[in-house]
């Protein structure tokens, strides 16, 4: 997610959304090397966040797929922001209670910055819909072809139910019912229809994605993959 939000940088709307997001994208790059870094110290194999991060394949990802598809325009970016960060909203606030002291300390400070970004994502989605008829129209549409990918928030393996039930992770599907308290009243606020899905697309726990993100990380990775003992 922070690399899609960086392709935002110098073409924000506004000089004071540019920089928003950039800032989101910070975040994220920063959360992201928390974990990693924590994951490779609980491996024990000498690999570090960035071995983790930057020399996977694509079926070795497990990411959300909301967050690897393409930024389309401002409403789309906005849509994505705010079903994502609503959702981390609750995730880090059940985590915050982990066994784990890592998990429950990185959760404590990622939930002050997600509560940011989803109050700054669901201000724009409220703008957009309860504005004029053209973005009115477009964030209708946005949420409307993001809707599919959101049942994939929700879905847990066997890793993630054994962590649940050790106290160590989060019950993932007991979310969905505030996740979506939230999102519609947001949306009603906005003046737009809640969406309706007859299929939701699924799979990234089994590191089954979209076609972007293979592209995606051809970009990401290149430096790591041209130049593997690079050191900066």
């Amino acid at each position: 997610m922070s690399h899609r939000l960086a392709e935002w940088c110098s073409n924000g709307p506004i000089l004071e959304e540019d920089l928003a997001i950039t800032n989101f994208a910070l975040d994220l790059i920063g959360r992201a090397q928390g974990f990693y870094r924590y994951a490779a110290e609980l491996e024990g194999k000498g690999r570090t966040e960035d071995d983790l991060a930057y020399k996977r394949n694509e079926r070795q990802y497990f990411n959300n797929l909301l967050a690897e598809l393409p930024n389309g325009n401002f409403a789309t970016t906005m849509a994505r922001q705010l079903c994502l960060s609503a959702f981390e909203y609750y995730f880090y606030t059940a985590l915050q209670n982990s066994k784990d002291e890592t998990f429950a300390a990185l959760a404590a400070k990622t939930v002050k910055e997600v509560r940011y970004h989803m109050t700054h994502a669901a201000d724009w989605v409220v703008r957009l819909g309860d504005g004029t008829t053209e973005s009115h129209d477009k964030m209708q549409e946005a949420l409307n072809d993001l809707w599919m990918f959101t049942g994939d928030l929700f879905e847990m393996d066997e890793t993630d139910r054994a962590m649940a039930e050790q106290g160590i992770g989060v019950d993932i599907e007991a979310l969905q019912p505030q996740w979506t308290e939230y999102i519609s009243g947001v949306i009603k606020k906005a003046t737009l229809q809640m969406p309706e899905a007859e299929h939701m697309q699924t799979g990234s726990r089994q590191g089954i994605h979209t076609e972007y993100l293979g592209h995606m990380l051809g970009e990401m990775q290149y430096l790591q993959r041209a130049y593997p003992d690079a050191k900066w």
